[in-house]
């Protein structure tokens, strides 16, 4: 839920999820450059981003090696409850801030410490704060129902 509560924390855990995705480690130098790019050149911007890095690493999604200088993907943590999955995929969505298609939600950056594994389309269809949007025969959303509220009456 932090990434959901807190956008900073949630942008570095996409950079990591994103730079670790294709070979299973990055540099922590890149992870810097790229949130100086989004947050400024500041050293409020490094400290905080050691911070969540070493706090991703404190709860076992990563491994800091070669003395913090390169960040290392551990195995992602199978999710096969219903309510789990849930909770997840409504902290991506308030994180994302905008319907996200089913098919994605699997592969999003934020989410990389986990594996949803339980039918997604199911689970949101059973969650009294998603809702599931379909667009056309294939494409299904995932929203929240309060967006959906607010955007019915506008």
């Amino acid at each position: 839920m932090s990434v959901a509560t807190y956008p900073f924390f949630g942008k570095v855990a996409e950079l990591v999820g994103r730079l670790t995705a294709i070979q299973g480690d990055c540099a922590s130098a890149e992870v810097h450059r790229r949130m100086s790019e989004t947050y400024g050149e500041r050293e409020g911007t490094r400290r905080t981003t050691n911070m969540v890095i070493q706090s991703l690493a404190s709860w076992g999604i990563v491994e800091r090696v070669a003395k913090g200088k390169r960040i290392i993907r551990l195995a992602p943590t199978g999710i096969d409850n219903d309510e789990l999955t849930a909770w997840l995929i409504e902290a991506a969505v308030r994180y994302v801030g905008k319907p996200v298609s089913i098919p994605s939600l699997q592969s999003l950056p934020v989410l990389f410490p986990f594996t949803l594994t339980r039918h997604l389309a199911y689970v949101v269809s059973n969650s009294a704060n998603l809702s599931l949007r379909s667009e056309g025969p294939s494409n299904q959303f995932v929203a929240l129902r309060s967006t959906l509220a607010r955007a019915s009456t506008k």
